[in-house]
């Protein structure tokens, strides 16, 4: 298969944070949008990119609570009401922002749950984690694809993680009809979606100017693992003993604003200039793994920055378009 994964070798390494990928980079009269701006590693990137000029929504299913916090961190972002597994929510918050008549130049699609214990679906009867994780962002993305054309030069991102080596898409069952639920192959197709969602997102979308990227944040302990139980985080190496977070970049233990560097770097970066449809890592393009590794990340496969095949394969990609289309009743307006 032929990869565009070739590291750009950025001068970034897995210790870099967003005030390193965010430097000289002058944001004014950019409009962003940020999906879970209100927490973790989305508020951390709906901070820095504000920080460069940029004005920021954040949409929001509690606004109260993330309203809450981004009082308490300054100027340059709003909140906005939207829930991610609301067909309608969604798509007005999309009219909203059309009708404004605004160009959208970053779109980040961060929000997402992880490892929810017991199948759950929403209301339109697909799994929660493939409804909140990438079918509600494949929704948000197509109904701004206008404000996103008006940029003549935007960029998505796509934040997944080397979770996706948990799953590949189930084809025959992605909704988990047939097969037994499992919180943690869940998770894995979700993100496997994230980044063959980019993949396809960028060849429809380059010639009016939009270019996506997925990209993996670091292992971070955040709510995001809410339901994670603690034994298991200590398995995994994500907190010591005493239950902290271990931060290690080395062996892929960021902190926050270690983690969302890649996400500010994939958003703004001259350096990905002509370039999109590529998975990112410790803010650089990930080589590709030889072979296809799926169902771990325990031990050596989890500290890897490289990406599997059959997460970037391009007919994956646009048959995942096709379904998500299926699934979503949208398309990419004419």
């Amino acid at each position: 298969m032929t990869t565009l994964q070739t590291p750009l070798v950025s001068g970034f390494t897995a210790h870099s944070t967003t005030l390193d990928t965010i430097r000289g980079v002058d944001l004014t009269g950019k409009l962003a949008i940020v999906t879970g701006g209100y927490a973790g590693l989305g508020l951390e990137a709906a901070r820095t990119l504000a920080s460069a000029g940029a004005r920021v929504i954040v949409p929001a299913r509690d606004i109260d609570r993330a309203r809450r916090v981004i009082a308490d961190i300054g100027g340059g972002i709003e909140v906005r009401q939207m829930d991610l597994t609301d067909p309608m929510s969604i798509d007005e918050f999309c009219r909203e922002i059309i009708r404004s008549g605004l160009a959208l130049h970053i779109l980040v699609n961060s929000a997402g749950i992880m490892a929810v214990p017991e199948l759950s679906r929403d209301p339109q009867s697909n799994e929660l984690q493939l409804s909140t994780n990438h079918l509600g962002h494949f929704r948000l993305t197509l109904g701004l694809w206008t404000a996103l054309t008006r940029a003549k030069g935007a960029r998505v991102v796509s934040v997944s993680s080397m979770g996706y080596r948990f799953s590949d898409i189930v084809w025959d069952d992605i909704n988990y009809e047939r097969r037994p639920y499992d919180p943690w192959t869940a998770y894995g197709q979700s993100k496997t979606a994230n980044i063959l969602f980019a993949v396809e997102l960028d060849r429809r979308g380059r010639e009016h100017g939009i270019r996506a990227f997925s990209m993996h944040p670091g292992g971070i302990v955040t709510g995001l693992a809410k339901h994670v139980p603690l034994d298991r985080l200590k398995q995994l190496g994500n907190v010591d003993e005493n239950g902290e977070p271990v931060i290690d970049p080395d062996r892929d233990m960021k902190s926050v604003p270690q983690g969302a560097a890649t996400m500010v770097w994939c958003a703004v970066s001259p350096q990905l200039a002509g370039l999109g449809g590529v998975f990112c890592a410790n803010s650089d393009i990930a080589p590709l793994e030889d072979g296809s590794v799926v169902g771990t990340l325990d031990g050596r496969d989890r500290r890897t920055s490289k990406v599997a095949s059959y997460a970037v394969d391009p007919a994956s990609a646009e048959r995942l378009w096709a379904l998500s289309q299926k699934l979503t009743g949208t398309q990419i307006p004419v």
